[in-house]
């Protein structure tokens, strides 16, 4: 079994439908053989269902980057707080693509969230120039792939050096 190989606790989630939190298809913190199978069997029967994927668990600070095309300006380069907190607190950052290291960092730091990535109370922070790096990679995908209208990486999970895509979702229109 692939949770066994991976390690636990793991992660999984139902493959097809976007907004998997909403419809339960999402569960964390699987440590067992038996729960991953009990699981399996739920996630498959959600409708749209394509696959389950099995992951290992990670934790540390949710963030977001994405894109959103707007036919007046170009690509717009976001980042923020991910998970829920994108959409409950929409702390987001814009700038239009291409987007520097220097202007990435910019956009972090005005961030209403930033205390956050930088470390609060006790809590470690993350490494903000690894963050600004996937950011400027978002950028320069879409100069390479400009048919991208819309994609998120959400969450990325964010702990010391560690920054890992742990969702995304990327939207294309081929007659662009």
């Amino acid at each position: 079994l692939k949770a066994e190989k991976l390690g636990f606790p793991v992660v999984m989630k139902v493959i097809g439908p976007i907004h998997k939190s909403d419809i339960d298809g999402v569960k964390l913190n699987i440590k067992d053989v038996k729960t991953v199978r009990t699981n399996f069997d739920k996630l498959i029967k959600i409708p749209d269902a394509t696959a389950v994927l099995i992951q290992p668990m990670f934790t540390g600070i949710e963030l977001f980057t994405g894109v959103k095309f707007e036919p007046k300006f170009g690509h717009l380069i976001m980042c923020g707080l991910g998970g829920i907190f994108i959409e409950v607190v929409k702390d987001v950052r814009a700038g239009l693509s291409p987007i520097s290291i220097k202007e990435a960092l910019k956009m972090i730091h005005e961030l209403n969230g930033y205390k956050i990535i930088k470390g609060l109370r006790g809590r470690a922070g993350i490494n903000e120039q690894k963050f600004a790096e996937i950011i400027t990679r978002v950028s320069a995908l879409v100069k390479a792939a400009p048919e991208i209208v819309e994609m998120d990486i959400n969450p990325l999970i964010g702990k010391g050096n560690k920054i890992v895509a742990v969702d995304a979702r990327i939207n294309i229109n081929k007659n662009k």
